[in-house]
């Protein structure tokens, strides 16, 4: 059973849930959840960047979307997001520095840049 199978429940009652309540935080957050674990980037990233638009001063909210750009190959894009997530106050760098979806700037001088300034 593929990654998508295993959801397709989910993720139709979210979307149907969504379709109903277009600007409730928590059910765009389970569907961007819902659709970057099921390989489905792009409409994870259109939640991540909804939910940016909703929660403009949410830390979270912004490093998530840093992390779909940083799928997405969007280098530049995301930590340029991940630095405003810090001056939101994100502060678990213990865990940017491992988190997965971010595995794509580990080489990148810019998010190494970021993440001194951010350690020291």
């Amino acid at each position: 059973m593929s990654k998508r199978e295993n959801f397709d429940f989910e993720l139709g009652f979210f979307e149907q849930v969504q379709k109903r309540m277009p600007s409730d935080v928590r059910v765009i957050s389970i569907l961007a959840h819902l659709y970057t674990k099921t390989g489905r980037i792009d409409d994870g990233l259109k939640m991540d960047r909804k939910l940016v638009r909703l929660q403009p001063e949410d830390p979270t909210t912004h490093y998530n979307l840093a992390c779909s750009l940083a799928l997405k190959g969007r280098k530049s894009e995301s930590v340029k997001v991940l630095r405003t997530a810090i001056t939101l106050g994100y502060k678990d760098f213990e865990w940017m520095q491992h988190d997965p979806d971010l595995a794509v700037l580990h080489d990148y001088a810019a998010y190494k840049s970021l993440l001194e300034e951010v350690l020291d």
